[in-house]
């Protein structure tokens, strides 16, 4: 019984899927935040010009 669960403890096949769904979720909130960044400014700058050339 005891190397059961020391079996079951030293296991670490799971943290792998774990490790790579974080990184997933830290690179989608860079992703999402840089899309809404750029997205803004951009919007802003088409406003401008569009004003502009009217």
């Amino acid at each position: 019984m005891p190397k059961i669960i020391q079996n079951l403890w030293s296991d670490e096949s799971g943290q792998d899927i774990a490790e790579y769904a974080v990184m997933l979720a830290v690179i989608l909130v860079i992703v999402v935040g840089t899309i809404r960044l750029i997205g803004s400014n951009a919007n802003t700058v088409f406003s401008n010009v569009g004003s502009s050339i009217q």
